[in-house]
């Protein structure tokens, strides 16, 4: 059973290629608590239904305002209805007083009203995440380019459209950092003493 009063919860915003889901899976095991990224949508998946590449096409897309329309109340874009689904998922998760790491999905808002918790922001280089997304997706350099910025636009405009903050201000989170400095590990260790000292 969990312990609600040990209970330690971390969210994650990220620039796409700056390994920030590598960091939160690092931070993750070393904290022994658990990781929850695409484990939303696996979880979602089971609990409703659907196919999990369904709710992966849907899975942290900005509601297209223009096409979108509202029915008595109720949102029709296939994007918010994911969207709040996933939210009530990582509530009921944070209620249940489990200790975790999320990554991204507006989690700095969603769980703004837990004293555990812990918002964080992981950016990079432009060289160091072209790099980083070269080596993984196999791509070119304008690939990866590319890749990045219609990534990035699309995720600030998920946050901001969910979230009280702006994507990437750091304002809006307890820390942010730039895993190019120290690496992926080296982010992830550094991190992990900020989280300790800050839980001692």
């Amino acid at each position: 059973m969990a312990d609600k009063d040990k209970q330690l919860i971390i969210t994650i915003g990220r620039e796409y290629g700056s390994g920030g889901h590598a960091i939160g899976e690092m931070l993750a095991e070393k904290l022994g608590i658990g990781f929850y990224d695409a484990e939303i949508i696996q979880h979602l998946s089971e609990k409703k239904g659907i196919k999990k590449e369904t709710l992966s096409k849907y899975d942290e897309k900005p509601s297209p305002v223009l096409m979108n329309r509202s029915v008595r109340g109720y949102s029709t874009s296939l994007e918010e209805a994911v969207a709040e689904m996933q939210f009530k998922m990582i509530r009921k998760i944070a209620a249940s007083g489990e200790s975790f790491v999320l990554i991204g999905r507006c989690g700095e808002t969603v769980l703004s009203k837990y004293d555990c918790l812990i918002r964080l922001f992981v950016l990079g280089d432009m060289d160091s995440r072209i790099t980083r997304i070269m080596k993984r997706k196999r791509v070119s350099r304008k690939e990866a380019q590319k890749l990045i910025k219609t990534t990035d636009k699309r995720r600030k405009a998920y946050h901001n459209y969910y979230s009280d903050g702006k994507w990437g201000d750091s304002r809006t989170y307890d820390l942010t950092i730039n895993s190019s400095r120290l690496g992926v590990e080296g982010t992830a260790e550094f991190l992990e003493e900020y989280i300790r000292r800050r839980t001692s």
